[in-house]
Parts: C-alpha cells; structure tokens; sequence
C-alpha cells in the first residue's frame, strides 16, 4: 500500500484478544441481569446454581482452567472460535427466515438502473470492486473513534457458502486451509423463476465485463426462461439435517448434480431477478425475508435480490457475516457510481459475457422433496407477521438534541411500549459488536435493568410528575449504556456460561468434569434467555429496511435503522401472536411521542 498505509489485513494480528472474563465475575453479572427478571423463588434457585458453578471443587473452575488455557493458545485466535461453530453451525432448524437477515436499499438514481438487469449489473460490478479491494488488500481497515476494528469477516463475502450436516454445518469459503486465498472463481449465480444460470462476470483473464455487457446478458436470460424451473433452491430452507440428507442423496441420483452444486456453491455470490414487484417497504421486506425460495440458495453468503422495477436488497446468509461488515459491502457498493467502480476494476467490453444453465437431475422422489420443502417454507412463511413503523422525523440527531443516547432512547421506547402492549416487561437481547478485538464478532446484551423496570412502571404511575419521570429515565438510559459499553469490552456473562457449558459436554469426562453445569438450566437462564423481544441495529444511509424474523413463539423481532434524520423499525412475529406485535407497533409511536416531549420539557 502507498504512504505505508496499512492493507486490509495488516492489522489484524496486532488487535488485542477477547478476553476471558473471570469466573466470579460472570457468576456476578449472570445473577444481577436475570434477577429483574424472576421472582423469589426463581432467584433463590438461580443463586443455588451459581453457588454450584463457584464451589471450589465444582466444576466451574476446572472448565475456567481449560478455557483460558485454550485461549492462550498460539492457534487460537479467540476463546469464542468454538463457539461461534457451535451457535451458528450447530443449529438444527431452518436458517431461511429463522437466521438470515436482509437489506432494502435505497433507491438508485442512474436512469441505466432503472430496471431489474440495469440495477443487477450495477450491484454486481460493486460488489465486485468490493472484492477486488478486499483481496488485493486495498480497502483500508476499518475504524472507530480512531481505533483499528477487524476486517476478518471481509474474506467471507464472497464465494462463501454454508453446507449442511447431519449433526452440525460446516462453511465453505476461500481463506482457508482447504481453499488457501482469495477466490478465483469468475462467474456468479443468478436466478429465475426457479432457473439457475452461471454467469461469467469475469473475463477469461478475470478482467470484469461492462455494466451494459452484464445487463444486456441479463436481459438475454431472463427472456429466455419459459416456464417454472426445478427451484431446488427450495430445498435449502429446510431444517438443518433434513437438508444435509436431501442434498447428499441429490449428489448420489446423479453426476450432474454434484456438478451444479459445485457451481453454486463456488460462484462469487447470487442474485435473484424477481417476478413480483412489490409496491411498499413492508412488502419488499418480506420479499427479501422469504420470499420465493425456488428463486433463492439460502446456504449462500450473499443474494443480492432485485425486483422488476429496480428496487434491490440483500438478504445475508449468519454463520460467518455480521450486519456491521455486510453494511460495509453496501457502503462500498453505494460510495461510488457503477461508472467508477468500473473504471477502478478496470471493467472492459469483452463482447457477451458467457452463460449456462445449471441443471439438476431429478428423480420422482427428489422432485417430491423439493415440491415438498417448498410448500412447507410458504406455510412457515405465511406464519410470519410484519410491520414497518417509520418516524419520517426523528433520528438520532433529535435524540442527542434531547441530550440522551440514540440507542438508549430508542431501547427505552420498545420496553415501555411492549409494557403496555403485553402488560409486562419481557427478556430483551441487544447485539453489541466486539469489532475492536482479534476475529471479534459480537456480544449478547440483555437490556432489562431495575432501571428500565422503574422507568417503565413510572411513566404508568399517575402519581409521579414530570421530574419523577425524567429522573427514572435517565437512570435507565445512564444504566443502559454502562451494560452496552461492558458488553463492547467483553465484560458480559451468557457467552462465557455457553462456552463452559459446551467444554463440559465436550470435554467433561477428559476434564473430571461430569457434573453438568446446574447454571445452564436454571430459572434465571431460561428466562433471561427466551427473548420477548430481540434487538439489531443497521445505520446506513444506503440501507432502507433492515429485517430478520423472531426467534420463538412470542418474540418480536424489531430491527432498526436509526439514521440522523429518520427511525425505520422492522416487527416480525410469528402471526399467531400478530395482534400484539401490532399493539406495540402503536404503543410504540405514543411511547415515542411521549419519551420525547418529557425530554423536551426539562
């Protein structure tokens, strides 16, 4: 790099490592978050299972040992490295609309991407320069407050695809020892009405093609597809194990098939040209939730999914990317016309970009499974309620003219709403990124405090004035941030409690450690841990909506973007309980309205 600017990588190994939190420490944090949470008796037993966790000749302390000698290790990037495989790779039900998120992007404004193939081009060929600039090591580290953040998760966008297994997933992408470096692969997947085509954006001598090569290529396969495709994409939204049976007796019917995975699996990434056009935000984010799964490989890193009339987003498949570096992929796509983006690749006309349909060989059966996981995913889709709630004026700039935290005030809004919505204060999870820290993803923040419990109940005291009211406020949001900031520094106990759980089943025999940790299944882990609500931020200028589903049978979903000038909050819930997800969209506004006229009245 000119100016010994460091490359994407080079500060990598020089971030500090996650650190492992004390034993004590956690048993302190894990008692004090679920207690607002529990009653007496939930305490008392809550507190007996932590005792069991510190005794000293328990087993807390021989797993603390062997966590921190793992994560002293010199391979070990970090104590969580297993973890993470295990959380994200080990669940067994569906990820299509249980774990994938998306994002609606904003319009474009260059009349050449007006339409689907236009808009398509464009966001390949800037997703490309993306590329480019991660693998030539171009793209500069990212930064907050100055400070250098990990720029791991960047060698996963692209070729990056999750594959099922029977008892655990595994993800196969480049920068591995089984794929050593960057991709090199040169073409990508696109999809139609249940058809999948490999498109070759890259020259033979991996020179991109033009944005009108591309769109004109697009416009040629999408007139060209007929009727209905075998959509085995369909297959991908099924539970875990279920998939990883279909797909190795897909491999086993016939050679061919094993050759169309291989091409989807490789390609750079997907992009889906829709059939529907949907006419509203809430709409399109369903689209881009669920959707038609026959146009859709779930198991894929990145869809970029674009409708008839331009409009696009994403939809991100987890086990390796977090929103943060997804949005930098979108920033990066958006920072730059597709006119420079292809003038820094290098973009030249090669003439039409070379296309092939992928086939699959379907037997009886295997056709049978495919018709039968999609009309299995259009029923679980069915089953899921959303809601766009949008403050056209209000962000984060009002926020801080109030003289209180953007995200504070926006976690303050959702407990008091679901409060009056439901009745009750609910176990809440907030995803705090870790990015400062070696290979750092992300850490699991609980928000209910005995602050937001005195908050809320006092905004419904009739008893207490305007100064009671803006004092439990600011306890709530002052208590609120110094758990954000503890969750930033790693100093949070759920992870670590996993963790230990998970050497005890791995390892506790080995250890001398078989008594199963009493902390995993006691009241305050089980209640603190089934969400009510569960909480992610995206602030991008360039994203519109960002979405992901709930995460069980009473949880709402509320994923916000919270932007200078404006708040966008996606619900999703599962239909059955959608008349209370829509009580709190509505208690939500009057929350709002409410929270900010009591700040403003100081």
């Amino acid at each position: 790099m000119p100016d010994g600017t460091p490359s994407t990588f080079d500060l990598e190994d020089g971030l500090p490592r996650v650190p492992v939190p004390a034993l004590a420490d956690t048993a302190d944090r894990f008692v004090a978050w679920s207690s607002p949470l529990l009653d007496d008796d939930q305490r008392a037993a809550t507190r007996a299972a932590v005792d069991q966790l510190l005794r000293p000749d328990g087993p807390g302390p021989v797993l603390q040992a062997a966590l921190e000698d793992y994560a002293a290790a010199p391979s070990t990037h970090s104590w969580l490295d297993e973890f993470w495989e295990s959380r994200y790779l080990g669940r067994r039900d569906r990820i299509a609309l249980n774990a994938n998120f998306f994002f609606l992007f904003r319009p474009s404004s260059d009349p050449a991407e007006s339409d689907q193939a236009g808009r398509a081009a464009a966001l390949i060929l800037g997703a490309l320069d993306h590329q480019h600039q991660v693998d030539t090591g171009a793209l500069p580290p990212a930064r907050r407050r100055g400070e250098p953040m990990t720029m791991e998760q960047h060698k996963f966008l692209f070729s990056a695809t999750r594959i099922p297994g029977e008892e655990q997933d595994t993800a196969r992408t480049p920068y591995t020892d089984a794929w050593p470096g960057p991709s090199r692969e040169r073409h990508v997947v696109v999809f139609a009405r249940g058809h999948a085509f490999r498109l070759d954006v890259l020259g033979p001598d991996g020179t991109p093609h033009t944005a009108s090569e591309i769109a004109d290529a697009l416009r040629r396969l999408r007139a060209s597809v007929g009727g209905t495709g075998a959509g085995v994409g369909r297959l991908t939204t099924k539970a875990r194990a279920e998939w990883a049976r279909s797909r190795d007796a897909l491999r086993a019917e016939d050679p061919a098939n094993a050759a169309a995975l291989e091409e989807i699996e490789t390609a750079l990434f997907c992009v889906s040209l829709e059939d529907v056009a949907p006419t509203d935000d809430t709409s399109r984010g369903k689209e881009l939730l669920a959707g038609d799964a026959s146009n859709r490989w779930f198991d894929k890193a990145v869809t970029f999914v674009v409708f008839p009339d331009g409009e696009a987003g994403i939809n991100t498949e987890h086990c390796r990317l977090d929103g943060t570096t997804v949005l930098a992929l979108v920033d990066g796509i958006f920072a730059m016309s597709t006119a420079e983006h292809a003038e820094r690749l290098g973009a030249r006309s090669q003439g039409e970009p070379a296309t092939t349909e992928i086939r699959f060989e379907l037997t009886d059966e295997r056709a049978a499974d495919v018709r039968a996981a999609g009309e299995d995913f259009t029923a679980f889709a069915d089953s899921v309620a959303t809601r766009l709630v949008v403050f056209d004026d209000r962000g984060s700039d009002r926020a801080k003219e109030l003289k209180v935290s953007p995200d504070a005030f926006a976690q303050l809004a959702y407990q008091l709403a679901h409060r009056r919505a439901k009745g009750f204060v609910g176990a809440t999870y907030e995803s705090i990124a870790t990015l400062q820290f070696h290979h750092g993803r992300t850490e699991a923040m609980r928000v209910v405090t005995p602050e937001i419990l005195a908050f809320t109940a006092a905004m419904d005291d009739a008893s207490a004035d305007g100064d009671a009211r803006r004092d439990a406020f600011d306890a709530a949001a002052e208590a609120h941030g110094r758990r954000a900031r503890a969750c930033q520094a790693g100093d949070a106990p759920e992870q670590h409690l996993w963790e230990l759980s998970l050497i005890q089943q791995r390892r506790g025999e080995e250890l001398g450690a078989t008594e199963p940790l009493e902390v995993v299944d006691s009241p305050g882990w089980r209640i603190m841990r089934d969400d009510f609500m569960s909480t992610s931020s995206a602030p991008s200028v360039n994203v519109r909506v960002f979405g992901f589903g709930s995460t069980s049978t009473q949880c709402i979903g509320v994923a916000y973007v919270l932007l200078p000038d404006r708040w966008i909050v996606h619900l999703s819930t599962p239909a059955a309980v959608g008349e209370e997800m829509e009580r709190f969209a509505d208690e939500l506004r009057a929350a709002v309205d409410e929270i900010e006229a009591l700040l403003a009245a100081r």
